[in-house]
């Protein structure tokens, strides 16, 4: 059986959709944008700052779901332009550590909330 995940230390989805959802021993997280949860609000401005709050936001997801940044199996990034792709991947580098889960990264036109970086990523139990 499917088990959604629903945590207030991340941003609540902005349509019908969970956080995440747990099947099996997999974890499945929604896309997370730089959303703060303590201000609803977008505060981070820079590709860097935009990285940090949503690996940040993922992992307080992962962690409502009994699992953390150590056990992500798989990473879809999209970004709004390529350009940032290495300051983006110095603090993905920096976040994930050790870890280094499969990934893709596409350059996308808009994102919601007309962010920079949106994230999504599977995890293990």
């Amino acid at each position: 059986m499917n088990e959604i995940v629903s945590t207030p230390s991340a941003p609540k989805a902005l349509g019908p959709y969970s956080q995440a959802i747990k099947v099996g021993s997999l974890v499945f997280t929604s896309g997370q944008i730089p959303i703060d949860p303590a201000t609803d609000s977008i505060t981070a401005v820079t590709i860097e700052d935009q990285t940090r709050q949503v690996i940040g936001n993922l992992a307080e997801v992962l962690k409502a779901a009994g699992t953390g940044l150590d056990r992500v199996v798989k990473t879809t990034v999209f970004i709004k332009d390529m350009n940032d792709f290495a300051a983006l991947n110095a603090v993905y580098a920096e976040l994930f550590g050790a870890n280094k889960p499969a990934r893709s990264c596409v350059e996308v036109a808009r994102l919601p909330k007309d962010v920079k970086v949106e994230i999504e990523c599977v995890a293990t139990l």
